[in-house]
This record gives structure tokens, sequence and C-alpha cells, in this order.
């Protein structure tokens, strides 16, 4: 058998979908934007025995009404003709709010399995799955898979081979169906996965013989009935009828309703132990989660999350500045012996290694804050951050999913723009997308720690947490402003499980560190590197060829004082530091490796070096208040050239772009200049 079968990989956001496709595609696939939009897909290509597949991974998605582009691509594929076998990924530690979208899938009237992943949380969390009796309440195949340890891959393909044009597997045996009166109800339950109200059911039956009379070329007659129940736009559209004698209104929440009747029906059959788990999960969430204590909390345990940051991280850095000190003054004899130039031995120690070095130091700090949001994440409390903040959220014109890019926000400016996606509203994707910026990115905390160590001393990890705490603060007061320019807009409902707490999943943990660590690596071999050594050009070379030890007529300088008119409200108006923002423009943290480069310090994040920049500082009047002036504009101002290059792939607009610079901007020196203003009056 050679025929190609064409299988679309679907499912919930972090289900492991992506993973699941990369063990069977390895390097045999190709991404690509879907034709004229942003959202990516992913294709490859593997074979099984005699069978061939070709492997779509379609986007993240948690249902198919078709709100976000997301949703409208993935349901416009699975009911074309282009896809043979719906394999839908759940995570099996979630079943909740998986199994939605499974219900919908297996209505749509295609082959479906359903491949469970994840098992090994379930187990951790001392539950089990029935899967036995799981298919035969859902009608089709369940086989449980591990995308991390690659098991369980080949009996879904083999399935997959064996289950093209098999709509139901296996008879629907519904404990309730003997409860039922009507034999053409039990009829329904024998057929149909999910059988809903009399009153619905009788309007499905009448929307069915219309659309047989009147589009006998549509396929899946109840589908259609179910879609025109809810009032979905495309479809209402596709079957062009005018269906008002029957549907009176939306029944969508009826029927959503309904379903997750029904999954709580599985839930109760299937899973093993929940309701212990569940029990466990309520004590803490009624203090966690609770009304009034809910966002202190939360700002409680970030602050925590400082602590051991600056505890732990400068205890750790300690041993990284001694191995760069040792390694620079090395670097400085062997080129001395080898007889190398003045010029390329202040380029590679001046420049190369006092840049990246300069960097690296930070990287205990950065180690220590993606673990601890690592763990807050494994452990389950991160979603409960967006329940907690939905009631602020609604009052500026958003959901509380809105939060959850803002959060993405604290790691990293481009996944918390692209996270954006999710947003149904395109006004709620733009407000979302220019306010998430302000959020604090991990780039910017070594700005944080330097000077805050230099200049606050006693209360560092207060004034770097406070950065953190601002940065929310702005994007909520910008989107609120936001809001009051749009007027009055419709109710936001934010609809998000909340897993039960388990213990953070080591593996788990020290992959999503690693990833983190190794992008920070990464760009310190690249950004970084190549940034520190235009710095130390500008820094080194003027109109009239190599400045030497005067830089003061080199090409920074002359950039740096153009700059200074701009800042001097804001008390930074010193040209090295107009040099070092234009700098951080291709990451944040080259803005700490520009201050090494401009001042000739080799470990700036040493006792030594530290001392040196204050010097260095103090000398032109620059002191703590110049100093939080700094890190405010250094917080506030426009993200980096990744992130820009996101925000207008994701709006489509190179105007929504430009707006996003400017208002960072504006909002940065504003900000800046006020405190300095207000704080050099009263210091």
């Amino acid at each position: 058998m050679n025929e190609e079968l064409n299988v679309g990989f679907i499912g919930n956001p972090n289900c492991g979908k992506t993973t699941l496709f990369n063990a069977y595609t390895g390097a045999k696939l190709k991404v690509a934007n879907w034709p004229g939009v942003t959202v990516e897909k992913k294709e490859g290509a593997m074979k099984y025995h005699d069978h061939h597949f070709k492997l779509v991974d379609l986007p993240g998605i948690y249902s198919l009404t078709s709100y976000t582009m997301e949703e409208k691509l993935s349901r416009e594929y699975i009911m074309s003709d282009q896809v043979d076998v719906i394999v839908d990924i759940a995570d099996a530690s979630s079943l909740e709010r998986n199994l939605y979208l499974t219900l919908q899938l297996i209505e749509l009237g295609k082959p479906v399995i359903l491949a469970l992943n994840m098992m090994d949380i379930v187990e951790e969390r001392g539950m089990e799955i029935d899967l036995h009796r799981m298919p035969e309440m859902l009608g089709i195949p369940v086989i449980p898979v591990s995308a991390r340890k690659k098991t369980g891959l080949d009996i879904l393909m083999h399935t997959v081979a064996h289950h093209k044009k098999k709509i139901q597997q296996y008879s629907y045996e519904h404990h309730h169906a003997h409860l039922v009166n009507s034999q053409d109800k039990r009829n329904k339950h024998d057929q149909y996965v999910v059988v809903y109200s009399d009153e619905i059911e009788h309007k499905i039956d009448q929307l069915v013989i219309l659309l047989k009379n009147e589009r006998p070329d549509l396929v899946n007659d109840r589908w259609y009935a179910i879609k025109l129940l809810e009032q979905d736009e495309e479809v209402t559209r596709q079957v062009g009828l005018d269906v008002s004698s029957i549907v009176d209104r939306s029944y969508e929440q009826d029927i959503i309703n309904q379903k997750y009747d029904f999954i709580d029906e599985v839930i109760e059959e299937c899973l093993v132990n929940k309701a212990v788990k569940e029990a466990k999960t309520d004590k803490i969430d009624a203090v966690l989660t609770n009304r009034y204590a809910g966002i202190p909390i939360f700002l409680g345990i970030m602050a925590m999350v400082f602590f051991l940051t600056f505890t732990v991280g400068d205890f750790l850095k300690g041993y990284f500045e001694i191995f760069l000190e040792h390694f620079s003054g090395g670097a400085a004899n062997v080129l001395s012996h080898i007889g190398a130039g003045e010029m390329v031995s202040s380029l590679i120690c001046d420049g190369i290694i006092a840049g990246v070095g300069g960097i690296l130091t930070f990287l205990p700090n950065i180690f220590i804050l993606f673990l601890a949001l690592a763990i807050l994440e494994d452990s389950g409390y991160m979603s409960r951050v967006a329940y907690i903040m939905d009631g602020l959220m609604g009052k500026l014109g958003l959901s509380g999913r809105a939060f959850i890019p803002m959060l993405l926000g604290f790691g990293c400016s481009v996944p918390a723009v692209m996270a954006s996606r999710a947003l149904e509203d395109i006004k709620d994707r733009r407000k979302t997308v220019l306010v998430t910026p302000f959020m604090s990115c991990s780039a910017r905390l070594p700005i944080y720690v330097l000077f805050s160590e230099i200049f606050f001393p006693d209360h560092a990890m207060l004034v770097a947490y406070s950065m953190y705490v601002i940065g929310l603060v702005v994007a909520i007061t910008i989107a609120l402003i936001m809001k009051l320019f749009e007027g009055k807009k419709g109710v936001h409902t934010l609809l998000i499980e909340l897993p039960e707490y388990k213990t953070p999943n080591a593996h788990t943990i020290f992959i999503y560190v690693w990833e983190k660590v190794k992008d920070y690596l990464t760009k310190a071999g690249t950004t970084i590197f190549v940034a520190s050594i235009i710095v130390w050009f500008v820094l080194n070379f003027g109109p009239n060829g190599m400045v030497g030890d005067d830089v003061s007529g080199s090409f920074g300088a002359s950039i740096g004082r153009f700059l200074i008119p701009v800042l001097a409200p804001a008390g930074i108006g010193v040209w090295q530091i107009g040099v070092c923002l234009i700098s951080g423009l291709a990451a944040k943290e080259v803005v700490v490796s520009s201050f090494c480069v401009l001042f000739g310090i080799s470990n700036i994040n040493s006792s030594l070096g530290m001392m040196e920049l204050k010097a260095n500082l103090s000398a032109v009047s620059f002191g703590p208040a110049n100093a939080y002036a700094l890190m405010l504009f250094c917080l506030l101002y426009t993200p980096c050239i990744a992130t820009l290059a996101t925000v207008k792939r994701e709006l489509s607009s190179t105007k929504w772009m430009i707006a996003s610079v400017v208002l960072q901007l504006s909002v940065a020196w504003g900000v800046a200049t006020l405190f300095y203003q207000i704080a050099s009056r009263l210091i």
C-alpha cells in the first residue's frame, strides 16, 4: 500500500502537540505561514511500514468556534478534503479543558483519534485514566502517548493507518442511555457522542431536514445544524438559508454547557482518584485565588522570587566574576606574548571580553529567576494569576486572558506578543500588543542588578523588584487610558481551566530553564558579541581615524552629545548613556555590555568594577536619583528589534509598529523625567 494519508495534528496550546509532531518528523519538516496570514503551519513526512503519512501541525486552539485567526485556519483545514485522519493531542492532566475540542472534532464527522499525552503527570498526581471506558463513551480510539519520552508513537501511527474513513470506531455506551424513555433519544445515544436537550435536539432535527432538502451537497448535516443553532457567522453565510423560523436565538451557550455536562460524565467515569486531588486544590485555591488576597499574594510571591534572584544569584555570581577576571588577564597576557597590536588587543579585551563577559556574570541571577518562574508554572499557580487578574483586566476593557501575554512578558517580549493571538477581538489584540512590552523582560534584569547594587546597595532587591511592579502598573494605566478613548465595550468572559496543583517535575523544569539559559548564552555569543564590537568601533574611531585614549572625538561621542538635550530632563543627559540606550535596541543586555566597553571596565559586575563605574558616573554628578531614572527609562523605552519585528508581523502593520515605538519612547521619557524632576528636588 503506497497511498499517502494526510494527518492533521490538532490540540490545545501547550498540550505537547508540536513535541509529538517533531518526534515523528525529525528534521523532515518545513515551516511556513498560511497563505496571507502570519500564523505558522508545519508540514512533515514519515513512513510507517507501507504507509506514507503527510503530517500537518495545526495552530494550538481551544475550540473550533471561529473567533481567533488560529481557530479559523484550523477549522478550514480540517473541514477541507485535504485531511484524511485527525489526531487530537490532549493533555491527559487537563482533560476537562482538552475534551471540549475533542467533542467538537468528533461532531465534524471525520475520522478522529485521541492521543492522550502527558500520562506521566497524571500518574504523578496519583490518578489513573480508564482507557477501556473512555473509548466506549467517545466512540473513537484513545491512545496513550508520551511526546517527551517517545512512547506509544508506533501504536498511534498504526491506529491512524487503520482508522481512515472510520468516523465511529466503537458503539457509544453511555451509562444514562437506559434512563431515556424515548426510543428516538435512545437511537441518538447510539449514534452521537453528545445528545442535547429535547428542545435543542428537536431544532437540530428540523434543521437537518431543511438542509437535506435545500443543501444536499453539504456533508454531515447534524454538524451544520448545530453551528446554525450557535449562529456561527461563517456557517450561516456558507449555508445561505433563512433559518429564523427555527433558530429564534443563539443556543451557543446552551450547547457549550451541555457539552461540559457530558465532559463531567466522562471525567467521573474515566478519571480515578480525581476527587481527592480536587479537594486539596480547592483548599489551596481558597487562599491563593481569594478575591481580596489573590493579588497581594501574587505580588508577595514575585517579591520572594526577586529575593532569591538577588541573594542566591549574587552568591553564585562571585565565582563567575573570579573566572572572568582570570580569563581577561590571561587573554591580555597571551596577546602581549604573541605580539598582537594595540588595536587588536583593545578590540579583544576592551571590546569583546568586556562586553560579552560583563553580561555572562549576570547568568546566575537569570538562572535563579527562570528557575523560580518554571516552578510556579509547573506547579499550576501561574494559570491562577490570569484568573485572579480577570476582574481588574475587565475594568480595562480586556479579559483575564489578556494578562497571559503580559505574564509571558516577564520572560521575553517576543513570545508574549505572539501570545496575543489567543484574543478574539483585533482591538483587544492591538491594545495587548502595545502594553505588553512595558512588562519587564528578563533581558533588563542585568541593568537593574548593576545599578541597584551600585547606588542602592542596602535595598538592591526592592529597587529591582519595583521595576517589575512599575512596569505592570504602567501597562495597566496605558490600557485604562486606551479604554477611555474607546468608549463602552462589551463584557469579556474568561474561560480558563485551573489544573490541580502538583509537585513540579524536575525534568520539565530542567528543560524550561535550559532553553532560557541557552537563549541567553546564544544571545551573548551572537547579538551581544556583534554589538560589543560595534560599540568598541564607534568609541575608538572618529572622522579622523582611531582616536586613542581620547574618546571625545569618536563617532560614539558625537551621537551621544546629540541626545544630551533630550535626555537631560530625565537626569540621564550623559553622552555615554545615550550610546548605551541606542545599543540597547539590539538587545537590552547590550546596555550593560556597552557600559563595560564605554568605561573600559573588564569585569563591571565585580566589587572593583562597580566602584570604578560609580566613580566615573559620580564625576558627572550622576547619583541615586539619576540611576533610578535610568532604570525607569530602560524599563519602559522601545523594546529590542526582534520584538518590534514581531509586533509588525502580528499586527500586519508598519503603522502600528511605529505607533508602539512612539508610545514607549514617550512614556519612558515622561515617567523618567517626572521621577527625576521630583526626586532631584526632594533629595
